[in-house]
Protein backbone atom coordinates (compact mmCIF):
# COMPACT_ATOMS: atom_id res chain seq x y z
CA UNK A 1 0.00 0.00 0.00
CA UNK A 2 1.14 3.43 -1.04
CA UNK A 3 -0.10 6.30 1.20
CA UNK A 4 -0.58 10.28 -0.11
CA UNK A 5 -0.91 13.03 1.75
CA UNK A 6 -3.24 15.47 1.64
CA UNK A 7 -3.64 19.04 3.15
CA UNK A 8 -5.64 21.77 2.02
CA UNK A 9 -4.41 24.24 4.26
CA UNK A 10 -7.21 26.16 5.46
CA UNK A 11 -7.37 29.24 7.45
CA UNK A 12 -9.23 28.22 10.97
CA UNK A 13 -9.50 31.94 12.68
CA UNK A 14 -13.29 32.26 10.94
CA UNK A 15 -16.11 31.64 13.24
CA UNK A 16 -19.62 32.13 11.42
CA UNK A 17 -20.62 29.45 9.58
CA UNK A 18 -23.10 29.36 6.13
CA UNK A 19 -21.07 32.99 4.77
CA UNK A 20 -21.60 33.46 1.10
CA UNK A 21 -19.09 32.72 -1.40
CA UNK A 22 -16.70 34.74 -1.68
CA UNK A 23 -15.91 34.85 1.81
CA UNK A 24 -14.92 38.65 2.78
CA UNK A 25 -11.45 38.38 3.26
CA UNK A 26 -11.87 41.33 6.01
CA UNK A 27 -11.59 38.11 8.50
CA UNK A 28 -8.39 37.38 7.28
CA UNK A 29 -5.69 38.43 9.86
CA UNK A 30 -2.47 38.89 8.02
CA UNK A 31 -0.30 37.53 10.78
CA UNK A 32 -2.03 34.74 11.91
CA UNK A 33 -2.35 33.28 8.19
CA UNK A 34 1.44 33.82 7.22
CA UNK A 35 2.26 31.67 10.67
CA UNK A 36 -0.58 29.13 9.57
CA UNK A 37 0.85 28.94 6.02
CA UNK A 38 4.60 27.98 7.50
CA UNK A 39 3.06 25.61 9.90
CA UNK A 40 1.07 23.63 7.06
CA UNK A 41 3.97 24.25 5.20
CA UNK A 42 6.65 22.25 7.66
CA UNK A 43 3.67 19.47 8.65
CA UNK A 44 3.68 18.74 4.55
CA UNK A 45 7.61 18.43 4.59
CA UNK A 46 7.42 16.43 7.47
CA UNK A 47 4.80 13.80 6.28
CA UNK A 48 8.04 12.62 4.32
CA UNK A 49 9.78 11.59 7.22
CA UNK A 50 6.39 10.06 8.44
CA UNK A 51 6.86 7.52 5.30
CA UNK A 52 4.26 9.13 2.77
CA UNK A 53 5.02 8.31 -0.91
CA UNK A 54 3.52 11.24 -2.21
CA UNK A 55 2.57 14.63 -0.98
CA UNK A 56 -0.35 16.57 -2.50
CA UNK A 57 -1.41 20.24 -3.34
CA UNK A 58 -4.77 21.50 -4.80
CA UNK A 59 -6.33 24.45 -5.62
CA UNK A 60 -9.12 26.71 -4.48
CA UNK A 61 -10.05 30.27 -4.59
CA UNK A 62 -11.80 32.97 -2.46
CA UNK A 63 -12.46 30.90 0.58
CA UNK A 64 -10.71 30.18 3.94
CA UNK A 65 -11.71 26.84 2.80
CA UNK A 66 -7.92 26.32 1.08
CA UNK A 67 -4.88 28.89 1.19
CA UNK A 68 -3.01 27.45 -2.10
CA UNK A 69 -4.90 29.81 -4.96
CA UNK A 70 -1.45 28.55 -6.77
CA UNK A 71 -0.74 25.33 -5.23
CA UNK A 72 2.36 24.86 -7.97
CA UNK A 73 4.13 27.58 -5.27
CA UNK A 74 3.54 24.86 -2.14
CA UNK A 75 4.70 21.90 -4.71
CA UNK A 76 8.03 24.10 -5.47
CA UNK A 77 9.20 24.28 -2.05
CA UNK A 78 8.14 20.84 -1.14
CA UNK A 79 9.79 19.44 -4.59
CA UNK A 80 13.04 21.64 -2.88
CA UNK A 81 12.93 20.48 0.82
CA UNK A 82 11.97 16.71 0.15
CA UNK A 83 14.29 14.19 -1.32
CA UNK A 84 12.54 10.98 -1.72
CA UNK A 85 8.35 11.62 -1.61
CA UNK A 86 6.21 11.93 -4.72
CA UNK A 87 4.96 16.01 -5.35
CA UNK A 88 1.87 15.01 -6.12
CA UNK A 89 0.31 18.27 -7.70
CA UNK A 90 -3.58 17.18 -7.04
CA UNK A 91 -3.90 19.39 -8.68
CA UNK A 92 -3.99 22.47 -11.17
CA UNK A 93 -7.73 23.45 -12.10
CA UNK A 94 -7.01 23.06 -15.66
CA UNK A 95 -9.92 24.18 -17.48
CA UNK A 96 -9.56 27.24 -15.80
CA UNK A 97 -6.27 28.21 -16.43
CA UNK A 98 -3.73 28.84 -18.77
CA UNK A 99 -2.62 25.29 -20.38
CA UNK A 100 1.01 26.24 -21.24
CA UNK A 101 1.64 27.83 -18.15
CA UNK A 102 0.75 24.29 -16.11
CA UNK A 103 3.05 22.99 -18.74
CA UNK A 104 5.65 25.17 -17.55
CA UNK A 105 5.24 24.93 -13.62
CA UNK A 106 4.75 21.59 -13.85
CA UNK A 107 7.84 20.98 -15.75
CA UNK A 108 9.81 23.08 -13.49
CA UNK A 109 8.48 21.06 -10.09
CA UNK A 110 9.42 18.08 -12.00
CA UNK A 111 13.35 19.39 -12.62
CA UNK A 112 13.20 21.04 -9.25
CA UNK A 113 12.56 17.78 -7.67
CA UNK A 114 14.58 15.41 -9.65
CA UNK A 115 11.56 13.70 -11.15
CA UNK A 116 9.14 13.34 -8.32
CA UNK A 117 6.07 15.16 -10.17
CA UNK A 118 2.65 13.71 -10.12
CA UNK A 119 0.55 15.92 -12.20
CA UNK A 120 -3.01 16.17 -11.16
CA UNK A 121 -5.46 17.47 -14.23
CA UNK A 122 -8.62 18.43 -12.10
CA UNK A 123 -11.67 19.93 -13.68
CA UNK A 124 -12.22 21.40 -10.01
CA UNK A 125 -15.61 22.49 -8.01
CA UNK A 126 -18.26 24.53 -10.15
CA UNK A 127 -18.11 27.97 -8.27
CA UNK A 128 -14.29 28.40 -9.30
CA UNK A 129 -15.40 28.75 -12.51
CA UNK A 130 -16.86 31.75 -11.02
CA UNK A 131 -14.18 33.03 -9.26
CA UNK A 132 -11.70 33.20 -12.90
CA UNK A 133 -14.93 34.34 -14.75
CA UNK A 134 -14.60 30.84 -17.11
CA UNK A 135 -17.93 29.59 -18.56
CA UNK A 136 -18.15 26.48 -16.29
CA UNK A 137 -20.72 24.83 -19.94
CA UNK A 138 -17.01 24.89 -21.64
CA UNK A 139 -15.57 22.63 -18.54
CA UNK A 140 -15.34 19.80 -20.35
CA UNK A 141 -14.11 20.90 -23.60
CA UNK A 142 -11.20 22.82 -21.76
CA UNK A 143 -10.54 20.01 -19.81
CA UNK A 144 -10.23 17.16 -22.88
CA UNK A 145 -8.38 20.12 -25.12
CA UNK A 146 -6.03 21.27 -22.25
CA UNK A 147 -4.82 17.66 -21.41
CA UNK A 148 -3.69 17.05 -24.79
CA UNK A 149 -1.94 19.82 -25.56
CA UNK A 150 -0.25 19.95 -22.20
CA UNK A 151 1.16 16.45 -22.72
CA UNK A 152 1.82 17.37 -26.34
CA UNK A 153 4.40 20.27 -24.88
CA UNK A 154 5.71 18.34 -22.47
CA UNK A 155 6.69 16.20 -25.42
CA UNK A 156 7.14 17.28 -28.36
CA UNK A 157 10.77 18.18 -29.51
CA UNK A 158 10.38 21.01 -32.04
CA UNK A 159 8.39 24.56 -31.65
CA UNK A 160 4.57 23.59 -32.66
CA UNK A 161 1.26 25.87 -33.16
CA UNK A 162 -2.28 25.39 -32.19
CA UNK A 163 -5.16 25.38 -33.21
CA UNK A 164 -7.99 24.35 -30.95
CA UNK A 165 -11.45 25.13 -29.91
CA UNK A 166 -10.97 27.23 -27.17
CA UNK A 167 -6.78 27.28 -27.09
CA UNK A 168 -5.43 29.06 -29.69
CA UNK A 169 -1.05 29.23 -29.56
CA UNK A 170 1.29 30.62 -32.53
CA UNK A 171 4.21 28.97 -31.53
CA UNK A 172 4.73 26.47 -28.56
CA UNK A 173 8.30 25.31 -27.25
CA UNK A 174 8.34 24.58 -23.17
CA UNK A 175 11.78 25.71 -21.32
CA UNK A 176 12.15 23.54 -19.02
CA UNK A 177 10.71 20.59 -20.19
CA UNK A 178 10.10 17.13 -17.23
CA UNK A 179 13.12 15.73 -16.58
CA UNK A 180 10.47 12.33 -16.42
CA UNK A 181 9.95 11.22 -20.15
CA UNK A 182 6.40 10.03 -19.29
CA UNK A 183 5.11 11.94 -15.79
CA UNK A 184 3.03 10.20 -13.99
CA UNK A 185 -1.01 11.69 -14.27
CA UNK A 186 -4.21 11.61 -11.68
CA UNK A 187 -7.09 12.50 -12.42
CA UNK A 188 -10.63 12.55 -10.31
CA UNK A 189 -12.78 9.27 -12.12
CA UNK A 190 -16.18 10.74 -10.20
CA UNK A 191 -17.79 10.99 -13.37
CA UNK A 192 -18.67 9.43 -16.43
CA UNK A 193 -16.70 11.84 -18.57
CA UNK A 194 -13.48 11.82 -16.36
CA UNK A 195 -13.98 8.68 -16.50
CA UNK A 196 -13.15 8.33 -19.92
CA UNK A 197 -11.03 11.11 -19.85
CA UNK A 198 -8.59 9.54 -17.26
CA UNK A 199 -8.93 6.21 -18.85
CA UNK A 200 -7.63 7.30 -22.50
CA UNK A 201 -4.64 9.12 -20.80
CA UNK A 202 -3.96 5.77 -18.55
CA UNK A 203 -4.14 7.68 -15.29
CA UNK A 204 -4.45 7.08 -12.10
CA UNK A 205 -7.51 7.02 -10.93
CA UNK A 206 -8.50 9.35 -7.93
CA UNK A 207 -11.64 7.96 -6.18
CA UNK A 208 -12.13 10.54 -3.61
CA UNK A 209 -15.06 11.73 -1.45
CA UNK A 210 -16.64 8.22 -1.39
CA UNK A 211 -20.11 7.43 0.49
CA UNK A 212 -19.87 3.93 0.47
CA UNK A 213 -18.16 1.04 -1.12
CA UNK A 214 -20.69 0.31 -3.24
CA UNK A 215 -20.36 3.68 -5.15
CA UNK A 216 -16.25 3.22 -4.86
CA UNK A 217 -16.73 -0.46 -6.46
CA UNK A 218 -19.02 1.02 -9.33
CA UNK A 219 -16.84 3.97 -9.86
CA UNK A 220 -13.37 1.45 -9.78
CA UNK A 221 -16.07 -1.04 -12.28
CA UNK A 222 -16.31 1.80 -14.44
CA UNK A 223 -13.08 3.13 -14.68
CA UNK A 224 -11.73 -0.60 -15.66
CA UNK A 225 -14.28 -0.70 -18.72
CA UNK A 226 -13.36 2.48 -19.80
CA UNK A 227 -9.88 1.36 -19.97
CA UNK A 228 -10.13 -1.84 -21.63
CA UNK A 229 -11.79 0.68 -24.51
CA UNK A 230 -8.46 2.05 -24.59
CA UNK A 231 -6.62 -1.29 -24.67
CA UNK A 232 -5.45 -1.49 -21.55
CA UNK A 233 -6.07 -2.90 -18.38
CA UNK A 234 -5.54 -1.27 -14.83
CA UNK A 235 -3.76 -2.65 -12.01
CA UNK A 236 -4.52 -1.75 -8.09
CA UNK A 237 -1.42 1.60 -8.39
CA UNK A 238 -3.99 3.12 -10.63
CA UNK A 239 -6.39 3.59 -7.62
CA UNK A 240 -5.92 6.10 -4.80
CA UNK A 241 -8.56 6.24 -2.57
CA UNK A 242 -9.44 8.72 -0.53
CA UNK A 243 -10.79 9.53 2.96
CA UNK A 244 -10.35 11.33 6.44
CA UNK A 245 -7.92 9.51 8.82
CA UNK A 246 -7.85 10.64 12.96
CA UNK A 247 -6.10 8.42 15.42
CA UNK A 248 -5.75 8.47 19.23
CA UNK A 249 -5.25 6.48 21.86
CA UNK A 250 -9.31 5.42 22.21
CA UNK A 251 -12.31 5.49 20.01
CA UNK A 252 -13.80 8.29 21.55
CA UNK A 253 -11.53 11.00 21.86
CA UNK A 254 -10.73 10.42 17.79
CA UNK A 255 -14.03 10.56 17.33
CA UNK A 256 -14.66 13.27 18.93
CA UNK A 257 -12.16 15.04 17.61
CA UNK A 258 -12.63 14.39 13.68
CA UNK A 259 -16.51 14.62 14.29
CA UNK A 260 -15.95 18.10 15.58
CA UNK A 261 -13.37 19.26 12.40
CA UNK A 262 -15.95 18.09 9.75
CA UNK A 263 -18.65 19.99 11.63
CA UNK A 264 -16.26 22.75 11.19
CA UNK A 265 -15.46 21.46 7.64
CA UNK A 266 -18.97 21.34 6.36
CA UNK A 267 -20.34 24.32 8.43
CA UNK A 268 -17.57 26.89 8.24
CA UNK A 269 -15.45 26.21 5.79
CA UNK A 270 -17.45 24.94 2.99
CA UNK A 271 -20.93 27.00 3.73
CA UNK A 272 -19.49 30.21 1.25
CA UNK A 273 -18.32 27.28 -1.28
CA UNK A 274 -21.70 25.62 -0.64
CA UNK A 275 -23.88 28.35 -1.57
CA UNK A 276 -22.10 29.24 -4.79
CA UNK A 277 -22.15 25.48 -5.95
CA UNK A 278 -25.62 25.35 -6.22
CA UNK A 279 -25.95 28.65 -8.29
CA UNK A 280 -23.65 27.27 -10.64
CA UNK A 281 -25.39 23.79 -10.57
CA UNK A 282 -28.65 24.86 -11.26
CA UNK A 283 -27.81 27.73 -13.36
CA UNK A 284 -25.12 26.12 -16.01
CA UNK A 285 -24.72 23.04 -18.17
CA UNK A 286 -21.55 21.78 -15.44
CA UNK A 287 -22.39 18.42 -15.05
CA UNK A 288 -22.62 16.21 -18.04
CA UNK A 289 -26.10 14.49 -17.26
CA UNK A 290 -29.12 15.35 -15.61
CA UNK A 291 -29.06 12.75 -12.69
CA UNK A 292 -25.26 13.88 -11.55
CA UNK A 293 -26.53 17.60 -11.91
CA UNK A 294 -29.46 16.76 -9.65
CA UNK A 295 -27.76 14.18 -7.31
CA UNK A 296 -24.73 17.06 -6.81
CA UNK A 297 -27.10 20.04 -6.43
CA UNK A 298 -28.90 18.16 -3.44
CA UNK A 299 -25.93 17.28 -1.80
CA UNK A 300 -25.18 21.11 -1.22
CA UNK A 301 -28.79 21.89 -0.76
CA UNK A 302 -28.42 19.28 2.22
CA UNK A 303 -24.82 21.37 3.87
CA UNK A 304 -23.22 17.84 4.08
CA UNK A 305 -20.82 16.07 1.94
CA UNK A 306 -21.97 13.09 -0.05
CA UNK A 307 -24.25 10.42 1.88
CA UNK A 308 -23.42 12.25 5.13
CA UNK A 309 -26.87 12.96 6.15
CA UNK A 310 -27.81 9.28 5.31
CA UNK A 311 -25.70 7.76 8.19
CA UNK A 312 -24.25 8.84 11.41
CA UNK A 313 -20.21 9.23 12.35
CA UNK A 314 -20.20 5.63 13.95
CA UNK A 315 -22.10 4.28 10.65
CA UNK A 316 -19.63 5.88 8.45
CA UNK A 317 -16.32 4.07 10.41
CA UNK A 318 -18.11 0.86 10.29
CA UNK A 319 -19.29 0.96 6.39
CA UNK A 320 -15.60 1.93 6.20
CA UNK A 321 -16.03 5.31 4.98
CA UNK A 322 -13.85 7.09 7.68
CA UNK A 323 -10.73 6.40 9.11
CA UNK A 324 -10.94 6.53 13.01
CA UNK A 325 -9.80 5.10 16.20
CA UNK A 326 -6.81 3.80 17.69
CA UNK A 327 -3.98 2.82 15.87
CA UNK A 328 -4.72 -1.06 16.00
CA UNK A 329 -8.30 -0.14 14.06
CA UNK A 330 -7.30 2.12 11.72
CA UNK A 331 -4.84 -1.09 10.37
CA UNK A 332 -7.73 -3.43 10.20
CA UNK A 333 -9.98 -0.23 8.45
CA UNK A 334 -7.28 -0.27 5.90
CA UNK A 335 -6.86 -3.89 5.55
CA UNK A 336 -10.67 -4.10 4.62
CA UNK A 337 -10.86 -1.18 2.64
CA UNK A 338 -7.91 -3.32 0.66
CA UNK A 339 -9.72 -6.95 0.98
CA UNK A 340 -13.17 -4.41 -0.71
CA UNK A 341 -11.63 -3.01 -2.92
CA UNK A 342 -8.65 -4.33 -4.14
CA UNK A 343 -7.06 -0.71 -4.66
CA UNK A 344 -3.02 -0.18 -3.38
CA UNK A 345 -2.86 3.68 -3.04
CA UNK A 346 -4.87 5.91 -0.18
CA UNK A 347 -4.81 9.63 0.17
CA UNK A 348 -5.42 10.19 4.04
CA UNK A 349 -6.67 14.06 5.18
CA UNK A 350 -5.58 14.67 8.52
CA UNK A 351 -5.85 17.98 8.92
CA UNK A 352 -9.77 18.21 8.59
CA UNK A 353 -11.31 21.63 9.48
CA UNK A 354 -9.87 22.99 12.59
CA UNK A 355 -8.51 20.01 13.90
CA UNK A 356 -5.70 21.12 15.88
CA UNK A 357 -1.99 20.52 14.71
CA UNK A 358 -0.72 19.53 17.66
CA UNK A 359 -3.65 16.68 16.92
CA UNK A 360 -2.88 16.33 13.53
CA UNK A 361 1.11 15.86 14.45
CA UNK A 362 -0.16 12.92 16.96
CA UNK A 363 -1.77 10.76 13.92
CA UNK A 364 0.88 11.52 11.49
CA UNK A 365 3.67 9.69 14.42
CA UNK A 366 0.69 7.05 14.88
CA UNK A 367 0.21 6.82 11.17
CA UNK A 368 4.20 6.24 11.21
CA UNK A 369 4.84 4.37 13.89
CA UNK A 370 2.37 1.97 13.90
CA UNK A 371 0.09 2.27 10.94
CA UNK A 372 2.37 2.14 7.86
CA UNK A 373 4.71 -0.58 8.94
CA UNK A 374 1.99 -2.95 9.30
CA UNK A 375 0.07 -2.10 6.01
CA UNK A 376 2.74 -1.33 3.70
CA UNK A 377 2.48 -5.44 2.52
CA UNK A 378 -0.86 -4.94 1.22
CA UNK A 379 -0.75 -4.79 -2.40
CA UNK A 380 2.71 -5.88 -2.72
CA UNK A 381 2.58 -8.15 -5.40
CA UNK A 382 0.91 -5.84 -7.42
CA UNK A 383 3.23 -2.66 -6.90
CA UNK A 384 6.63 -5.22 -7.90
CA UNK A 385 4.11 -6.38 -11.09
CA UNK A 386 3.67 -2.60 -11.72
CA UNK A 387 7.35 -1.61 -11.39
Amino acid sequence: MRFSYTHHMPYTDIKSAGQDWPVPNKQFDAEKGAQMMRTYIDDKIYAEEVGFDWIACNEHHMSPYGLMPNPNLIGSILAHNTKRSGILMSGNIVPIVNPIRVAEEYAMIDAISGGRLIAGFMRGIPHEYVAYNCPPDESYGRMFEAVELIRKAWSEPEPFGWEGEYYQFRAVSIWPKPVQKEVPLLMSVSSEMSSKLAAKHKAIAGVLGISSLDDARKIMSRFHDDAREYGWTPTPQHFMVGMNCCIAPTYEEAKEILNKGQEYFFGVLGGGIRTAQKLVVSKTRYYHDKATAEKQSQRFVNNRGAGRMESSFDEKVETGTILCGTPDMVVKQIERLHKELGHARMGLSVKVGNISDAHVTRTLNYLKDQVFPATRHLGEGTQKAAE
